[in-house]
């Protein structure tokens, strides 16, 4: 065990180290010190500690320690993470990340238990079942959310502008993901209404089928894309769809330490719906792959961004598999919109601001003033 602390902890710092051959008395310092800990927790501490457990936290802590949303997963972690991105999970429905050691909600996902029971993005998890997450890493976090369908689950959340916390309990489900969903609004029913809830696999065929169906029965004037608590997904997913609304130019570009993960992907010709107008309402629950599409269209003026400010979740990562069955989510590189411009901590400004006003508002209900301003704009 004390041989594989080791050699992790060299790989690590070595790879960190630009000049490791100036820095390498330091590093070996470092590694015969976090041995030295280690072995002082097994000999003297309170009560008897599991080394596997040790180990996963030193090396999710190496992984935290780079940025809020590089983790190590556990096999089991591992698993449940591969059948989320497929679109069915079991949970409560929210996408999560770690700010100053708390657990953030980026965003929950439209018809899941979150949602109902109304956890918002920008809210901060700070106990879970009563016991305090500061201190937790955020795969552990994940783990504890989960459960057996049907049982509940108390979150204990601080919100901005509110002086007390708040309590919720929510009922585990398995969730499935229907990343789009598509109908005609208005009067006259003469605008589309396209809610894009997630960027899995199959996202770009739904939203496309859906497209061509108004395209050739319905004969919409305009387009709403409604990438509201949208906390993203694949970036393939985030360029094809981008890509059926533009006819040229760049889509978007991503810059890494490899030369592999330095690239430019650009629009085919060819507008889905022949420059009809399109309004896309945003929130700070649109991140990562959303502000990709929210982004380009602008940049393009291809498209009026209606709404509030995007969450800024401006990084790419790569899912890792590991040797034990788990894996890692690591940072690969970082996403530029077309203006060359990083939304990273930024996000994506809206051309026309429009803030949520009622307490009990709820997205695409009577309670929506951003929908209705939306559709007000398109109609008139």
């Amino acid at each position: 065990m004390k041989k594989k602390i080791y050699l992790l902890l060299l790989i690590y710092f070595l790879s960190l180290s630009s000049a490791a051959s100036q820095n390498t008395d330091n590093l070996y310092k470092k590694i015969d010190l976090f041995g030295e800990v280690l072995e002082k927790i097994k000999e003297e501490y309170v009560e008897e500690v599991d080394q596997a457990e040790v180990m996963d936290s030193a090396i999710n802590g190496v992984l935290q320690s780079l940025d809020p949303y590089s983790a190590y997963m556990s096999p089991e972690l591992f698993k449940n993470m591969r059948t989320d991105t497929k679109g069915e999970f079991g949970g409560l429905g929210i996408e999560i990340g770690m700010e100053s050691g708390v657990v953030k909600v980026i965003a929950p996902i439209d018809g899941t238990p979150a949602s109902r029971a109304g956890i918002k993005s920008g809210d901060y998890i700070v106990k879970i079942k009563g016991d305090q997450v500061q201190g937790k890493s955020l795969m552990e976090a994940v783990k504890l959310m989960r459960g057996p369908v049907g049982s509940s689950i108390e979150l204990t959340v601080r919100r901005k502008g509110k002086r007390k916390a708040i309590i919720f309990n929510i009922k585990r489900e398995i969730i499935e993901v229907k990343s789009v969903e598509s109908k005609m609004i208005g009067a006259k029913k003469k605008i589309a209404y396209i809610r894009l809830k997630s960027f899995n696999e199959n996202s770009d065929e739904q939203l496309l089928s859906d497209v061509k169906n108004f395209e050739k029965n319905r004969k919409p004037l305009g387009y709403i894309i409604d990438l509201r608590n949208n906390p993203g997904g694949l970036l393939s997913q985030a360029i094809n769809i981008t890509d059926f609304f533009l006819n040229e130019g760049e889509i978007v570009s991503t810059k890494g330490r490899k030369k592999i993960e330095t690239r430019k992907f650009f629009a085919k010709k060819g507008d889905a719906i022949n420059g009809k107008p399109i309004i896309i309402i945003t929130n700070n629950g649109s991140a990562s792959a959303s502000e990709i599409l929210a982004g380009a269209l602008k940049d393009h003026k291809r498209a009026v961004i209606l709404g509030e400010n995007t969450y800024g979740k401006g990084s790419v990562q790569s899912i890792i598999p590991l040797r034990n069955g788990g894996g890692m989510r690591l940072t690969i590189s970082k996403y530029y919109l077309p203006s060359g411009k990083s939304i990273s901590e930024v996000g994506v400004t809206p051309d026309i601001l429009v803030e949520e006003i009622d307490e009990k508002f709820r997205i695409n209900t009577e309670t929506d003033n951003q929908l209705k301003y939306a559709l007000n704009l398109l109609s008139s």
